[in-house]
């Protein structure tokens, strides 16, 4: 029976924890291979935190930014090293910790820190593992479906019965949001590279489109009779948005989440905008302030936690490395050869 957290005030409830522990940092920036093993410090829980022990680490998009250089040696919040995501096991936690437990099974977003032994983490952007799923797939949940349900339902306002068009389907976040949008009741038309085309219809589009060889606005236009889809979910940026738009029926709304195909150069054809009243959104947890990250992550579990426990939705998993191979994995996503999430494990071999 785990030990209880305290539910009033005073002294910090903690099982015996490392004073230092294995993490991945780098030294410069630069490509995969400035990724490094090296003991560091163990981090302390602060008021408001759990200490866990990761079993399972997801790599994100932001991570190869971060080791690029995009965000300078920012510190986010709980830690300066790399990682957003993380499940894993309770160890320790502050004296204002409410709801969790030392031994609780977790999962959640951090703010830098993930690529770790131990993280910690603020227990507001922490959710309980739900019952039969395990440490391992929890560990590519969190910051694709609370990114996901933030573009669709929060901002865009998904409907069942509408339509949307997710661009990257078979990325981590795409296939999550594919998986959303038809669990809501939701049209899905989803694009990627051919070869993903049976994973994409597996997560539940109704509609593939093969980005290479296909026009993804003519398809839409044809299958909707000219109508259009009520959403679209875009992580490709400036070589989209003239497309993505005039592919939005009257009425319609954009959530831009990514830039994978550049910021520069883009046509916005504002006689659609206009004539069809059209809204046009733009999401980044990353960069903001605590409470609204806290607020995305509380949507989120309380609208489909169960759908989790149940099976309705789950996580899709590409591969995983051992922590120490870091540098193999973000190859890997750079490749942009995965479908799901690529994950590390601390103690692999």
């Amino acid at each position: 029976m785990p030990t209880a957290l305290s539910e009033q005030h005073t002294a910090t409830v903690q099982t015996a924890v490392p004073p230092t522990m294995q993490a991945i940092v780098f030294d410069d920036f630069g490509g995969p291979e400035v990724l490094v093993a090296r003991e560091v410090p163990t981090p302390e829980a602060r008021p408001h935190d759990l200490l866990v022990r990761n079993a399972s680490i997801g790599v994100n998009r932001a991570d190869l930014l971060h080791r690029k250089g995009a965000y300078g040696r920012a510190y986010f919040g709980d830690a300066d090293t790399m990682g957003r995501e993380i499940a894993g096991t309770v160890g320790e936690g502050g004296p204002l910790v409410r709801g969790f437990a030392v031994g609780d099974r977790v999962m959640g977003i951090v703010g830098g820190g993930a690529y770790a032994e131990l993280s910690r983490i603020d227990h507001r952007m922490a959710m309980h593992v739900p019952e039969g799923l395990g440490l391992v797939a929890a560990g590519a949940v969190s910051e694709v479906f609370v990114t996901a349900h933030e573009a669709l339902f929060h901002l865009a306002n998904l409907q069942a019965g509408e339509s949307v068009l997710i661009h990257a389907a078979a990325g981590g976040v795409g296939s999550a949001a594919v998986q959303l949008a038809k669990a809501a009741g939701a049209r899905v038309f989803g694009t990627a590279s051919g070869d993903k085309r049976d994973a994409v219809l597996g997560f539940g589009a109704d509609v593939f489109i093969d980005y290479r060889s296909e026009d993804f606005a003519d398809v839409v236009a044809q299958a909707t009779d000219g109508k259009g889809v009520d959403v679209v979910i875009d992580f490709i940026g400036a070589p989209y948005l003239e497309r993505n738009v005039r592919s939005l029926a009257v009425g319609g709304r954009m959530v831009a989440v990514g830039l994978l195909g550049g910021a520069k150069g883009a046509t916005l054809p504002m006689d659609a905008v206009l004539y069809r009243h059209l809204q046009i959104f733009g999401t980044v947890m990353k960069s903001r302030p605590p409470e609204v990250k806290q607020a995305m992550v509380q949507r989120f579990a309380e609208r489909w936690l169960p759908a989790l426990a149940a099976g309705a939705i789950w996580p899709v998993i590409d591969s995983t490395y051992p922590l120490a191979d870091a540098a193999q994995a973000h190859s890997r996503m750079e490749s942009g050869v995965n479908v799901g999430k690529i994950l590390l494990l601390p103690g692999a071999a």
